[in-house]
């Protein structure tokens, strides 16, 4: 096993709290797990086979590479993907033990744990899977009508009646719903008042925009760049527009999975944090990355559609093409990949902004109880990725107003259009 320099002394395993400096870390990790693997007895992993759900989109791209790419067997274990067909049945299984894990929406995970539109139920987050990548595509019939961006949206809904244009999400309390009102409110258009908003399945969001269900959708990649391709829609803002290096899938489980199997969910999240880090080590990751996840097994449309956007190659629909430097992100040497306290709280804020959670929770407590920093930084002290030097970041989001976490309350009650 090739020996990391350890970056941190902060952790939280038994013997590490001693160790000194950071090369004998390292040797201690040697001794521990030999040839990359957890070590017998106390260390081995509770569980061998671990299924982890997901959705066809791109960024699933870590859970399925780790398993490809047999980073798995590096910590004794077995990642088998299961390719759902929804958010509602991510979040069903995961509650109900079918799913060890999932990769899954931030904020479905802190839906779930609060109780929000269905059974509740302790849930823990193991690392943020990626940044950026996901995009809000606007119809062709609306371009007809000079819409280009959200300020010429705004005219057009603002001379129709209230509902008439409709907008899809992905889940309610998931990212995609968060960037989508986030938008639209950011350009004065009230998402629950001006207009309409449905929950669609990310794979089916190119096939109803088709048929005219919906006038626009947020949703990952590639089913943006497929609305192009297909010539029925535009991207209209990207993601890290709204939020450069936004939170955006996370690695999720439950609470009592994590107390049944820490051994397991440690292996877990390293095997697919050297996976993240694979993916962005090159170009030619990517691209082997994109040709594996474009299999009918997995996101199941041609690799075309995913590359591009995945090697930060953009195209708007409207004869605009550029390199994004804040394209998907997987690794970016670790501050993609740790779960930030503040992260999850913002979520928590849009939620009690849109009224899908009546009053203000304990939100760092929340955070601290869902994120589950004490496995990441095993994990990645055991992959050598270095850590943060706080649980907490800050961000300016599109509208100019800067998130840091420090009072949440504040921040969700001081949005001029909400619930």
């Amino acid at each position: 096993m090739t020996k990391h320099t350890i970056k941190t002394p902060e952790l939280s395993r038994r013997g590490f709290i001693k160790a000194g400096a950071a090369a004998g870390t390292a040797a201690m990790l040697s001794s521990l797990f030999p040839g990359g693997v957890w070590a017998a007895g106390s260390d081995a992993p509770e569980k061998k086979e671990i299924k982890v759900g997901f959705i066809p989109l791109t960024d699933c791209a870590s859970v399925v590479m780790a398993a490809t790419q047999k980073f798995d067997e590096k910590y004794g274990i077995k990642i088998i993907p299961s390719k759902e067909a929804s958010w509602a049945s991510v979040r069903d299984k995961l509650v109900s033990g079918e799913l060890d894990a999932a990769h899954v929406l931030y904020g479905l995970v802190y839906g779930v744990h609060l109780g929000i539109g269905g059974a509740k139920k302790d849930m823990a987050n193991l690392m943020t899977l990626n940044n950026n990548g996901q995009a809000i595509t606007l119809a062709n019939q609306l371009r007809e009508k000079g819409v280009t961006d959200g300020a010429s949206l705004k005219k057009v809904v603002a001379a129709s009646a209230a509902g008439t244009y409709t907008f899809a999400q992905t889940f309610p309390t998931g990212t995609h719903a968060m960037w989508l009102y986030y938008w639209l409110a950011a350009n004065d258009i009230n998402p629950f008042q001006d207009v309409k908003a449905i929950v669609v399945p990310p794979p089916q969001m190119v096939a109803n925009m088709r048929v005219g269900n919906m006038h626009g959708f947020c949703v990952g990649e590639p089913w943006n760049q497929r609305a192009i391709v297909d010539k029925i829609g535009f991207t209209a803002v990207t993601t890290q527009d709204i939020w450069a290096d936004h939170p955006e899938k996370i690695l999720g489980t439950t609470a009592e999975w994590v107390s049944k199997n820490p051994n397991s969910a440690r292996a877990l999240t390293a095997a697919v944090l050297d996976a993240s880090r694979w993916i962005d080590a090159s170009q030619a990751n990517r691209r082997i990355t994109a040709e594996t996840i474009a299999a009918r097994s997995y996101v199941n449309t041609d690799m075309d559609v995913i590359l591009g956007r995945m090697l930060g190659r953009y195209e708007d629909g409207q004869g605009k093409t550029w390199d994004d430097p804040n394209y998907m992100k997987f690794f970016n040497d670790g501050a993609v990949n740790f779960p930030y306290l503040s992260d999850g709280m913002w979520f928590l804020t849009q939620h009690r902004r849109w009224g899908l959670i009546d009053k203000d929770p304990d939100y760092l407590a929340a955070a601290k109880a869902i994120n589950r920093i004490d496995i990441y930084k095993q994990a990645a002290t055991a992959v050598g990725v270095s850590l943060p030097k706080s649980d907490m970041r800050s961000n300016k989001l599109i509208d100019g107003v800067v998130w840091d976490g420090k009072d949440p309350a504040k921040y969700a009650a001081s949005f001029k259009i909400k619930a």
